[in-house]
């Protein structure tokens, strides 16, 4: 069955909590024990309905603000699909929060508040969804209740954010009008808007076309770890776990390991269940070689028709996500891959100021959730492609070695 990730943003009390309480409530995939706490929690607040928000808000901060602070994870599955749900904050100095939970998804629903239309947080997120090649977007038009429902008001909103897109690349994204409150279009198809006709929310990730959102044409293959088992029913086995992350992998194959640059030949693709034809993204696999050549976890295998670009000098736009402000000529530890490097933080081109996309090149200080383009240079080369065409090998996290924190996230130019 398939896997579909998709990440909600929105900004404060556009209904992101309550929408997600609606699906998990509507489409039966909550226990009744839950179901009972959130009643007696309502209850105890004194809301006039079930506050199905108190399903995703966990913290106590969460629930006494009625706000999202952290990264939510839910999971639920109909008959078609299985999902999971990253519920993201909506507030401007929880950026970080947002790119986290964003950063794997295949889709992103964005809440528009029907009463207030496209607002600078709707601005904010579609930018993030799009710097971060999200490919599909579904634009949720909230509280249509509290408008009467009308469709004049959803096709002003559709206009609003029709003439906003034009400023960036969004590629796959549609309209659907909902009440989160109520239930309208969110599992069920609502009787107070006839006038649409296009599927509910959740008819629509049902069947977001999902088969092409992985790049099939680069072979990619970060080595994370050499098998080599001490027995006798594998006496001579050598093999190449990881992930696949591009591309096709199939016996036979010619490929070349990076970065010594040695050829072989996929001898077999082996999986958990045994070996299989093929592998591709986001499968899991062991690769055996013909020849007994020198391969290490942060090596990469690509066919030799197709290499990555290789360079210590790289130029990336990066999501600052520490409260210490970037150092210009600082030292950071770098994960990419698999593979483990230390970096120095070049130049610092220009800052993005996410509210209306404008370049700031004068403010060259970027602190935390502020987003900009800067170069580095490594102290080994990195095998990589540019994130617009590969999400895995073009991302890459920056770390504090002095406190192993996490201090930023880049999507390599």
């Amino acid at each position: 069955m398939e896997l579909l990730r998709f990440t909600t943003a929105g900004s404060v009390d556009d209904g992101k909590s309550t929408l997600i309480g609606r699906l998990l409530y509507d489409s039966k995939s909550i226990f009744e024990d839950q179901l009972e706490a959130v009643k007696r929690a309502s209850i105890q607040r004194g809301n006039e309905y079930i506050n199905l928000a108190l399903l995703t808000d966990g913290l106590r901060a969460e629930r006494e603000q009625g706000i999202t602070i952290d990264v939510a994870y839910r999971y639920f599955a109909t008959p078609k699909r299985k999902f999971i749900i990253a519920d993201t904050p909506g507030h401007v100095q929880y950026t970080r929060n947002m790119v986290t939970g964003a950063s794997t998804a295949n889709a992103a629903l964005i809440l528009i508040d029907a009463r207030n239309g496209v607002t600078e947080q709707t601005c904010r997120h579609s930018y993030i969804s799009t710097l971060l090649q999200i490919p599909h977007i579904v634009i949720c038009i909230n509280k249509m209740d509290l408008v009467n429902y009308s469709q004049e008001r959803y096709e002003e909103i559709k206009a609003q954010f029709n003439e906003f897109s034009q400023k960036i690349s969004v590629h796959d994204y549609r309209f659907v009008p909902i009440s989160a409150l109520h239930g309208d279009n969110v599992v069920d198809e609502s009787n107070n808007m006839p006038w649409y006709n296009e599927g509910t929310l959740l008819q629509v990730l049902e069947t977001l076309p999902i088969n092409h959102d992985y790049n099939l044409d680069d072979a990619r293959f970060p080595v994370q770890y050499v098998i080599r088992p001490i027995s006798e029913e594998f006496h001579d086995y050598r093999g190449y776990a990881g992930r696949v992350d591009g591309g096709v992998f199939a016996k036979g194959d010619k490929i070349i390991v990076l970065p010594e640059g040695y050829r072989s030949v996929i001898k077999s693709v082996d999986a958990h269940e045994g070996s299989v034809t093929e592998a591709f993204p986001p499968m899991s696999v062991t690769l055996q070689l013909e020849d007994d050549v020198d391969v290490s976890r942060g090596d990469m295998i690509v066919k030799e028709d197709n290499l990555p670009q290789v360079s210590q000098d790289i130029t990336m736009m990066i999501c600052w996500m520490n409260p210490r402000p970037m150092q210009i000529n600082g030292k950071y530890a770098l994960k990419h891959t698999t593979r483990d490097v230390r970096c120095l933080i070049k130049e610092v081109h220009y800052k993005v100021n996410v509210n209306n996309l404008e370049k700031m090149e004068e403010d060259k200080e970027v602190h935390m959730n502020e987003i900009a383009s800067v170069s580095i240079r490594t102290t080994k080369p990195l095998f990589f492609d540019s994130y617009s065409r590969n999400r895995r090998t073009g991302a890459l996290v920056l770390i504090d070695e002095g406190t192993n924190e996490t201090v930023g996230v880049g999507m390599i130019e």
